[in-house]
């Protein structure tokens, strides 16, 4: 699996992918990479934005260096099964199943990440497979959606977590469905007590506890 994040604030980007559970997945294999949009605009300034047609306060972000990024980065993996994902206000709301499909029928995802007053909607109509918001509020940019949904992605790769236990059970593994609580030592804080069929020892009665406690 190879992971793109096309953005001109790569140093926001790169730190995260780098540590946690982005940087064990590297030790599987798995390549994540913040690329810098403007190395793909023309001109002596690098611009990749302009005024937008029709009039209005703000910026937009051009199709041409978005496309020339994409057709570069999806050169290096030209064989295999790339999907191009724009961050957007407008895209569908990113799910738990986004995640575990993109995970298990693709090979090289790219985000396109959006600032300003937004991006060129040819980018979105023509470039871009699909679209994802993670919430309905407005963010200044698109590289915070695109590390949610790459962190969500990358568990889901097998071997990445170590344990492969700890994707079983999880929250929206199923949708509408929460994990159950849990508790660790001390068994006593405050006043604050474990439920104790958790120490019981019974793995039958803690199973039915925790599948009558989802939240």
């Amino acid at each position: 699996m190879k992971i793109d994040i096309l953005t001109i604030f790569p140093e926001m980007v790169q730190p995260y992918l780098d540590g946690s559970i982005l940087g064990r997945a590297r030790k599987q294999g798995v390549k994540l990479n913040a690329v810098q949009l403007r190395d793909f605009a023309k001109g002596k300034h690098s611009q990749v934005d302009d005024t937008p047609y029709g009039g209005g306060a703000g910026m937009v972000m051009q199709v041409e260096p978005i496309d020339l990024a994409l057709k570069k980065l999806k050169s290096v993996f030209r064989k295999k099964k790339t999907r191009v994902i724009m961050t957007s206000a407008a895209g569908k709301k990113f799910m738990q199943r986004d995640a575990q499909r993109l995970a298990k029928d693709y090979d090289h995802i790219i985000f396109v990440c959006g600032r300003y007053e937004g991006v060129d909607e040819r980018v979105e109509k023509h470039l871009a497979d699909e679209s994802f918001s993670i919430g309905e509020y407005v963010l200044t940019g698109g590289e915070l959606p695109a590390l949610v949904m790459s962190d969500a992605i990358v568990r889901n790769i097998p071997g990445v977590l170590g344990n492969e236990d700890t994707l079983k059970d999880e929250s929206h593994d199923k949708p509408g469905v929460l994990e159950y609580p849990q508790y660790t030592k001390p068994e006593t804080y405050k006043g604050w007590e474990v439920p104790s069929v958790l120490t019981s020892g019974d793995h039958g009665k803690i199973a039915k506890w925790r599948e009558g406690h989802r939240k």
